[in-house]
């Protein structure tokens, strides 16, 4: 089993609209409201792949409610720790015509220690009977600022493999731990290293503690820095849709490959045939399985040397 751990779990809204026009009336062509959060995307992708996973976190409040029984409507395991505070709600405008998606971010609620002290004690639990950790998303207000730090520990301390899906401060803290993969996006590489060239920017990373890095660089694909070489990743076609989740099904793939021992190559195949399955599919956390397979062996493969910043 893979475990996914969204410590700020959210309450979907996803509008569809034909063209966005910012400032003025927009009518709503769609609407569909789910859980979500990046682990518990992972988590979607996870279980459509027909691989064993389950949902931990911290959800409370009657947004966290509802999303705990649409997790239960998708079939997918609920190991959340209740809290008094109410679940953040996020809203992603999708603009059809353009194929991008605009986004809204609540902060989320504000964690007592004793919440979380209980969070890390349920996690401890769950961890002998998983394969592979996945630490996802932001931070709500009252957990440690050094969070993954703490959880990657806690999950080697069990022998398990962790990935850290996160940016800032939270992404920053995470090395010290020496998480096994870090999957920052290319806006994310610039803000925690300064460093333009996403190349250099993932190979700091990597010396600062992280055993592999994986950057999501949009259209562009994917790169990886790990011990054993540094590739690129694309596919020969830029595809129109919703990028919401596409990093969270990469993410997926690059652990289901973690547990199987693939090579890098084909993990990075797979995640990048998979994140533009993601962009395909009107909401996150889904994918386009026919995209998916016409995709797989298109996807072209380079080692890396030097690559311009996006």
């Amino acid at each position: 089993m893979i475990l996914t751990v969204t410590l700020n779990a959210a309450l979907d809204v996803t509008y569809h609209i034909d063209r966005l026009r910012p400032y003025g009336s927009n009518r709503v062509r769609s609407v569909v409201q789910r859980a979500g959060g990046k682990g518990v995307n992972v988590s979607r992708v996870l279980h459509a792949l027909g691989q064993p996973t389950a949902v931990t976190g911290l959800a409370g409040g009657p947004a966290g409610e509802a999303l705990r029984s649409e997790l239960a409507s998708a079939g997918l395991a609920d190991r959340l720790v209740p809290i008094a505070g109410e679940s953040r709600r996020t809203v992603a405008v999708v603009d059809e015509l353009a194929g991008d998606a605009t986004i809204l971010l609540e902060p989320g609620p504000l964690v007592r220690m004793g919440e979380w002290d209980r969070f890390l004690d349920r996690l401890d639990t769950l961890l002998p009977g998983s394969e592979a950790v996945v630490f996802s998303g932001s931070l709500p207000r009252g957990v440690p600022a050094d969070a993954y730090a703490e959880l990657v520990l806690l999950a080697r301390s069990h022998g398990l493999p962790a990935v850290v899906d996160a940016d800032g401060p939270a992404l920053q803290a995470s090395l010290a731990a020496k998480p096994t993969l870090v999957k920052p996006n290319a806006e994310e590489l610039v803000a925690v290293t300064g460093l333009r060239d996403p190349l250099l920017a993932a190979q700091s990373l990597l010396g600062a503690g992280a055993k592999a890095v994986v950057a999501s660089l949009g259209p562009d694909g994917l790169i990886a820095v790990t011990p054993d070489g540094s590739w690129r990743a694309r596919v020969p076609e830029r595809l129109l849709g919703n990028p919401t989740g596409a990093g969270d099904a990469a993410v997926a793939a690059l652990t289901v490959g973690l547990t199987a021992d693939a090579s890098w190559p084909d993990r990075l195949s797979e995640a990048v045939a998979l994140s533009a399955a993601a962009v395909a599919a009107p909401l996150a956390g889904d994918f386009d399985p026919d995209v998916r397979a016409r995709l797989r062996p298109l996807v072209e493969i380079q080692p890396l040397r030097s690559l311009p910043c996006p």
